[in-house]
C-alpha cells in the first residue's frame, strides 16, 4: 500500500513538474522596448524605431519574416512588447528602467537612443542582472571604457560613422583646408566630434581646426553658432547633430548661406531626408549610421521589412527603425542558438548571453558581426553620400560604402588610439 501510495505520488510530481515546464514555455517572453515616444527626439528617430518594433513583433509571432527567422516569436514562444518612454534626463532614465524591470517583470529589455541613456543604463543592467540590449546609442564609451557581461549593442558605435565621414571628406574635396564643428555638449556630440577631428588629422596632417561649437542638447536655436561658424569660413563642417536639432540646424543655417559657403557633413543626416524632403542643399554630405535606409542592401530582409513598414505607416522606415530591427533579430538569432544548445528547453539568460557572445546574424541592412567589447559590440559597415534634386526631389549620389574593418577598430583597441595609429591594422 505503501509503495502504491510513493508511486502515485511521484506520478503527481512529474505531471505537475511537467505541466509547470509547459507553461513556462507557453508563456509569452516579455520584451521592453525604450525608445523616444515624447520629446524633440520622438518623431525623427523614437517614433519610427517604435514603429518599427511594433511591425516586427507582430510578424514574428505570426511567422511571417522571411529566412533566417521564419520560426514564430522566439524559438516559438510568442513575444510581448511592454514599452516605455525614453524621454527625459539620465537620471530619469535610469530610474525607469529599475522600473521597467522590477516592476514590469520583463525578461529582458531591448533599448535606448541617447549615449546618455546607456551610459546611465549600463552599470544598473549589470547589477540587476538583466539582459539588456541597446540598439542605437552610439557612444564608443560603453564597451571600451567598462566590460559588460549583460549588456549588448547590435549596431556599430559612432566611431565608424566619424571615421566613414572623414575617409569620405579627404576622398571627395582633398584640397580641404580646414574644418569646423557643430556637436551636441554630451557623450554622443563630444565622442563624435572628436573622432572626426582626429580622424582628419590623421588622413590630413595639415588640415586646421577652425572652431568647435558645443551648444546644449535640443537648444533648438542656433544663431550664435551658425555666426560663428560663418565667420570661420571652414572648406567643411561637421555634425552629429539628431532629431530637431538637425532638422533646426538646416532650417536655420540654410537661408543665412552656411550650407552655400561650406561643405556641410551630416553624420545622422538620412532621417532629415524625410521630413525635410527637397529643403536640404544640394552637396550636403549625409550618413545613415550604417548600411540603412537607401544605403541598404537588396536582400530579401530588406525588400520584405521595407515594403511592410511603407505599407503599414506610409513612409519609408529611417535608420533608427533599421536598428531596432538588428536589435529583436539579433536577439532572436542568439535565444534559439542558446534555445538549441539547451536541446529545445527554454535557456536561461547565461546561456542566452553565452550564445550572443561573438554571434553574426542577418538583417535587412546585411550582416552584423558581435566582435568589439568581448563579443558585446556588433559591427558593420558604413556609407556616405551627397544630395541632388531631381523633379523637386532630394537624391543621394556619389555614395561609397566603407567595409566593417575600415571603420571600426579591432577587438581590443579603443576607438582613439586606433585613429591617431593611423588606423593600423
Amino acid at each position: 500500500m505503501r509503495f502504491v501510495k510513493l508511486v502515485s505520488t511521484l506520478t503527481l510530481a512529474f505531471f505537475v513538474a511537467f505541466a509547470q515546464s509547459a507553461m513556462a514555455e507557453s508563456k509569452p517572453i516579455r520584451i521592453g522596448i525604450v525608445t523616444f515616444l515624447s520629446g524633440p527626439g520622438a518623431a525623427p528617430f523614437g517614433v519610427p524605431a517604435h514603429n518599427a518594433a511594433v511591425l516586427l513583433f507582430e510578424a514574428l509571432n505570426a511567422g511571417e519574416v522571411p529566412a533566417p527567422y521564419q520560426t514564430k516569436g522566439f524559438g516559438g514562444t510568442q513575444i510581448e512588447m511592454v514599452v516605455m518612454d525614453e524621454a527625459g534626463p539620465p537620471t530619469s532614465v535610469a530610474t525607469r528602467y529599475r522600473q521597467l524591470v522590477e516592476s514590469q517583470n520583463v525578461d529582458m529589455v531591448i533599448g535606448y537612443i541617447s549615449s546618455g541613456s546607456c551610459l546611465a543604463v549600463a552599470p544598473i543592467a549589470e547589477e540587476l542582472k538583466k539582459l539588456t540590449v541597446f540598439f542605437d546609442c552610439g557612444t564608443p564609451r560603453i564597451f571600451e571604457d567598462a566590460s559588460y557581461r549583460y549588456v549588448f549593442r547590435t549596431n556599430s558605435h559612432a566611431a565608424m560613422d566619424n571615421i566613414g565621414a572623414a575617409k569620405y571628406v579627404t576622398q571627395h574635396f582633398p584640397e580641404a583646408k580646414n574644418i569646423a564643428g557643430i556637436n551636441q555638449n554630451y557623450a554622443w556630440g563630444q565622442d563624435s566630434w572628436r573622432d572626426f577631428e582626429m580622424s582628419m588629422k590623421a588622413l590630413s596632417p595639415d588640415i586646421k581646426i577652425t572652431t568647435s561649437q558645443m551648444p546644449k542638447l535640443f537648444a533648438s536655436q542656433y544663431g550664435g553658432e551658425i555666426s560663428a561658424l560663418m565667420s570661420s569660413r571652414p572648406d567643411v563642417i561637421h555634425s552629429s547633430f539628431w532629431g530637431g536639432d538637425l532638422e533646426a540646424l538646416i532650417l536655420q543655417g540654410t537661408p543665412r548661406g552656411l550650407f552655400r559657403r561650406s561643405k556641410v557633413v551630416l553624420t545622422t543626416g538620412e532621417t532629415a531626408l524625410h521630413a525635410l524632403s527637397g529643403r536640404i542643399p544640394d552637396g550636403t554630405i549625409i550618413g545613415a549610421r550604417g548600411p540603412h535606409s537607401m544605403f541598404a542592401p537588396d536582400n530579401a530582409l530588406n525588400r520584405w521589412f521595407s515594403k511592410a513598414y511603407r505599407q503599414r505607416f506610409g513612409m519609408p522606415p529611417v535608420f533608427t527603425s533599421y536598428h531596432i530591427v538588428q536589435a529583436i533579430l539579433g536577439t532572436k538569432a542568439a535565444y534559439e542558438k542558446a534555445r538549441t544548445a539547451a536541446k529545445g528547453k527554454k535557456p536561461d539568460v547565461k546561456q542566452i548571453i553565452t550564445a550572443f557572445e561573438g554571434l553574426t546574424f542577418e538583417t535587412p541592412s546585411g550582416e552584423t558581426r558581435m566582435r568589439l567589447g568581448k563579443g558585446h559590440q556588433g559591427i558593420q559597415g558604413t556609407a556616405y553620400g551627397m544630395t541632388k534634386r531631381i523633379d523637386g526631389k532630394t537624391t543621394i549620389t556619389n555614395v561609397v560604402y566603407y567595409p566593417a574593418e575600415e571603420v571600426n577598430p579591432p577587438e581590443g583597441v579603443r576607438s582613439e588610439d586606433w585613429i591617431n595609429s593611423g588606423f593600423a591594422k
